[in-house]
C-alpha cells in the first residue's frame, strides 16, 4: 500500500510538471507564464484530481504490477478523464487560469512522463539484474507463453532467471519487444546470441512443442553449450506461465511429447454418469486411468487391486488423503473369480477397464504358469464376472507384444484379446481390446532400469545395439484408451498409433548425456528369450481398419472360447497351448 501511494504522489508531481510543460510550449517558451500562480493553482487541482479519481477508481485502488498492462490503462483512462474534467472546469470559470488546449496537452505529456519514469525504473532495474548473478536466458517463442514467461521472469527476481533475448521463427515476430526484451532471430541464430549476450540457458516458452522440435532445440544448444529448460505440456499448466514452472529436459519430452486431439464429447459420453471399474488401479496405467476417468464425471470410480500400497497411493493422487476407508478403493485379486463377483455384484459396475496384468517378459518366460494364471485365466475371471452382471462396455488393456508374439507375455495377452472377442459376441454390449507399446514412465520400465543404473555409475546394459521399441507417454496412452473405448466396435482390437519406434539405445545415450555424466558406458548382454529386435503393432494378414481418430486403428482377431481356456487349464500343462493358441491364425474364428 505504501508503495502504490509513492508512486501516487510521484503522478501527482508529474501532473503539475506536465501542466507547466505544457503552458510553457503553449507560450512560446515563456517562463513567466509557465510558473504564474494561475498556472500553478490549475496544475495543483489537476494532481490533485488525479490522486482523488485514481485513488477510488484508477491505479491506485488496486495493487497493479508497475509497468503492467492493466496499471497502464488505468493511468490513461484516470488523466484523460481528469484532463476532460480539467477543461470544462477551466472554461465554466468567470476567468480561464490556463488556455482552453492546456488541460488535454498536459493530460497527454502527464500520461508520457509517468509512463517514460516506469520504463526508466524497469530498465535500471533490469541493468541492475543484469549485473547480479542472474541465469542470463534466452527464451525460444514469443507467443504467448513466452510474453508471460518474460514478464514474470523480470518481476520475479527471487528467481534468478534474466531474459536477455527472445527468438522466434515467426518472421512476423522479427521486430517484437516484449518489456525491453527484443526478438534478435530465430533458433538458427542461437549459437551467435549466446556468445553476444553471454547467455547460459535457453528457456523453451512452448508448452505444445512436439518432441522432434524439442529434439532440434536440443541438438542446437548441445553445440552452443546451453543449458535448456522447457515448460511443461499445455495440459499441465493450470494457470499462466512463470519462470518457476521451468524444468529441465527430459527423455519424456524428446521421446513422448505430441498433440493429441481428443473427442472429449464422445469420451465423456460413455463415462459420465457411468459406475466404472478399473482392474490394476494401483499400476502406472490403471492409475492414470483412474485420474484420467476421474476429469469426465463418473458417478463412481471403482479402483481394484491387490496390492494395497499400490491402491492407497492411487487414493492419494486422486483426492490427496489416503485413508482407504471409503468403498471406491476395492481390495480383490483378479485370480479370485469367487471375489470378483462379489465385487460386480455388490457395485455393479457399467464400465470396466481390465489392466491389471504381470508384464514382465524375462520373468514370465521363466514362470510362464504365473502369466497363465494372471493374465489368461485372470482376464477370465474378469471377462465372466462382466458378463454375468451385464457390464456395458468392456476395455482389455493389451499390449503390442500381442501382435505377431514371440514371448510367454505375448502369447498370454493374444490370448485376452481373443477371449474379449468371444464374449463381444454373447450380447449386445461392448466388448474390445486397446493395444500399445511401452509407455515411459511406468514401474519397471526401461527407462526406470537405465537410470538406476546411471545413478550407481554403470554400466547401462542393453540388449542389442539395434533393438528398438515405441514409447509414448502415460498420460497420452491413457487418453488414447478413453478414445479408444469410446469409439471402439464390438468385438474389435483398437490400435494405437505409437508414432515412430525408437532405438534403446539412443534412449540410454540420451539419458547418459542428460545426466551429465560422461563416465557411463553402455554395456550389450544380447537379447532374451522371447525378445524382438523390434516390435510390431500388427500380426502379419491383419486386416488394418482405420477408426474414426486419426490415432486410432482396429483390427478383429479370432474368437477364443473360455470352454478351451478351461480345459487346457484342467491338463497338466497348459503352457503349451498357450504357446500354439497365441499364434492362431487372425482369419479363423472360434465361437461359443
Amino acid at each position: 500500500m505504501a508503495n502504490r501511494w509513492r508512486w501516487a504522489g510521484i503522478d501527482g508531481g508529474l501532473w503539475v510538471v506536465a501542466t507547466i510543460a505544457a503552458v510553457f510550449l503553449r507560450f512560446d517558451f515563456d517562463l513567466g507564464e509557465a510558473f504564474a500562480a494561475h498556472t500553478l493553482l490549475f496544475a495543483l487541482g489537476a494532481a490533485a484530481a488525479h490522486l482523488a479519481l485514481g485513488g477510488v477508481a484508477g491505479p491506485y485502488a488496486v495493487g497493479h504490477s508497475r509497468g503492467s498492462f492493466e496499471e497502464i490503462v488505468d493511468l490513461t483512462k484516470t488523466a484523460l478523464v481528469v484532463g476532460v474534467v480539467g477543461l470544462l472546469v477551466n472554461a465554466l470559470l468567470p476567468t480561464q487560469l490556463v488556455p482552453r488546449s492546456i488541460p488535454v496537452t498536459a493530460a497527454l505529456v502527464a500520461v508520457v512522463a509517468m509512463l517514460a519514469v516506469r520504463t526508466v525504473l524497469r530498465t535500471q532495474r533490469a541493468r541492475m539484474r543484469a549485473d547480479a548473478t542472474d541465469q542470463r536466458v534466452i527464451v525460444f517463442g514469443a507467443g504467448e507463453g513466452g510474453r508471460q514467461l518474460v514478464r514474470t521472469m523480470l518481476k520475479d527476481p527471487k528467481a534468478g532467471l534474466l531474459p536477455v533475448a527472445l527468438v522466434d521463427d515467426d518472421p512476423a515476430k522479427a521486430r517484437l519487444s516484449i518489456d525491453g526484451v527484443r526478438v534478435r532471430g530465430t533458433r538458427s541464430d542461437i549459437k551467435h546470441l549466446a556468445d553476444q549476450t553471454n547467455a547460459s540457458t535457453l528457456a523453451v516458452a512452448v508448452p505444445s512443442a512436439d518432441s522432434a522440435l524439442l529434439g532440434e532445440i536440443r541438438e542446437i544448444t548441445r553445440e552452443a553449450d546451453l543449458d535448456v529448460l522447457v515448460l511443461p505440456p499445455t495440459t499441465e499448466l493450470f494457470r499462466r506461465p512463470t519462470g518457476r514452472d521451468l524444468r529441465k529436459l527430459d527423455l519424456a519430452d524428446l521421446l513422448g511429447r505430441r498433440p493429441i486431439e481428443l473427442d472429449s464429447q464422445a469420451i465423456a459420453e460413455s463415462i459420465n454418469g457411468k459406475v466404472v471399474l478399473v482392474t490394476g488401479a494401483g499400476g502406472s496405467i490403471g492409475s492414470e486411468l483412474c485420474r484420467q476417468i476421474s476429469k469426465f464425471g463418473p458417478r463412481k470410480l471403482l479402483m481394484l487391486d491387490r496390492d494395497e500400497s499400490a491402491l492407497q497411493a492411487t487414493q492419494i493422487s486422486l483426492t490427496g488423503q489416503g485413508l482407504l476407508d471409503s468403498d471406491d478403493t476395492v481390495l480383490a485379486d483378479i485370480r479370485d473369480p469367487e471375489r470378483l463377483h462379489e465385487v460386480f455384484e455388490t457395485h455393479r459396475p457399467e464400465f470396466v477397464f481390465h489392466a491389471a496384468a504381470l508384464k514382465h517378459l524375462p520373468l514370465l518366460e521363466r514362470y510362464p504358469m504365473e502369466a497363465w494364471k494372471t493374465n489368461v485365466l485372470g482376464t477370465l475371471n474378469v471377462l465372466e464376472a462382466a458378463f454375468a452382471h451385464n457390464v456395458e462396455t468392456f476395455v482389455n488393456v493389451s499390449t503390442d507384444k500381442a501382435a505377431n508374439p514371440t514371448s510367454v507375455l505375448g502369447y498370454s495377452k493374444r490370448l485376452t484379446e481373443r477371449l474379449t472377442s468371444n464374449f463381444a459376441a454373447r450380447d449386445d454390449n461392448t466388448y474390445v481390446s486397446v493395444r500399445f507399446g511401452n509407455v515411459l514412465g511406468s514401474r519397471g520400465s526401461v527407462i526406470t532400469a537405465f537410470t538406476a543404473q546411471i545413478e550407481s555409475g554403470g554400466p547401462v546394459t542393453v540388449t542389442h545395439p539395434e533393438v528398438e521399441r515405441y514409447f509414448m507417454l502415460i498420460p497420452e496412452a491413457c487418453q488414447l484408451v478413453l478414445q479408444a473405448a469410446a469409439i471402439g466396435a464390438d468385438g474389435q482390437v483398437m490400435v494405437l498409433d505409437m508414432g515412430t519406434p525408437a532405438k534403446i539405445n539412443d534412449v540410454a545415450t540420451t539419458l547418459i548425456d542428460l545426466s551429465g555424466r560422461d563416465d557411463i558406458e553402455i554395456v550389450y548382454t544380447g537379447l532374451r528369450p522371447g525378445e524382438k529386435l523390434s516390435e510390431e503393432l500388427f500380426t502379419p494378414g491383419e486386416d488394418i481398419q482405420q477408426s474414426a481418430h486419426p490415432l486410432v486403428n482396429h483390427v478383429d482377431v479370432a474368437a477364443l472360447t473360455p470352454r478351451e481356456v478351461y480345459a487346457a487349464d484342467s491338463a497338466s500343462d497348459p503352457v503349451p497351448y498357450m504357446r500354439t493358441e497365441g499364434l492362431r491364425g487372425n482369419h479363423e474364428v472360434h465361437t461359443a
